[in-house]
C-alpha cells in the first residue's frame, strides 16, 4: 500500500513543523510586549495563539482521513517505530489507534519535521528536491 498523501503536502508540513520547532517558550508576558518591531527576536517565541501552530494544525486537519493516517505512519517510520517495508502495518496501526486529533498528536511530537523527512527518505523520496519545488 503506498502513502495516501502527496510528497508535496508532506514537504509543506515539514516546512511548517520546522518553523514551529524553532520556537521557544515565551520570555515576555504577552505577544504585545514581544512585538516584533520592538524586539525582533520575539518572532521565535511561542504564544498560545501562535499563528505558525494554527496554520500547521489547520493544514493537517484539512487533510482527509487517509492522508492523516499516512502522515502519522510516515512519522512513525521516520522515528524508527516501523521499518520502511512495514508501511502497510504502520498505516493500519495508525488507523486503528487514532484517538486524538491528528494535528495535536503530530504537532506535539518533538522532532516532527525530522521524522517526516527521515520517513520520506526511507521510502525513497528525495526531500530536498520536493522542498525546493515548494519554495
Amino acid at each position: 500500500m503506498p502513502l495516501e498523501i502527496s510528497p508535496e503536502k508532506i514537504a509543506h508540513i515539514i516546512i511548517q513543523a520546522r518553523e514551529f520547532d524553532a520556537k521557544v517558550a515565551a520570555w515576555d508576558n504577552t505577544p504585545e510586549e514581544g512585538d516584533a518591531d520592538e524586539d525582533p527576536a520575539s518572532i521565535l517565541e511561542s504564544f498560545a495563539d501562535d499563528t505558525v501552530f494554527q496554520e500547521a494544525a489547520s493544514f493537517i486537519e484539512a487533510l482527509n482521513e487517509d492522508e492523516q493516517v499516512s502522515l502519522v505512519a510516515l512519522a512513525w517510520i521516520g522515528r524508527g517505530t516501523f521499518e520502511s517495508d512495514e508501511l502497510d502495518e504502520a498505516i493500519a496501526t495508525a488507523r486503528d489507534e487514532a484517538v486524538n486529533k491528528t494535528s495535536e498528536y503530530l504537532l506535539g511530537m518533538p522532532l516532527l519535521s525530522d521524522y517526516l523527512e527521515e520517513g520520506l527518505e526511507k521510502l525513497g523520496y528525495t526531500v530536498s528536491d520536493i522542498e525546493n519545488d515548494l519554495l
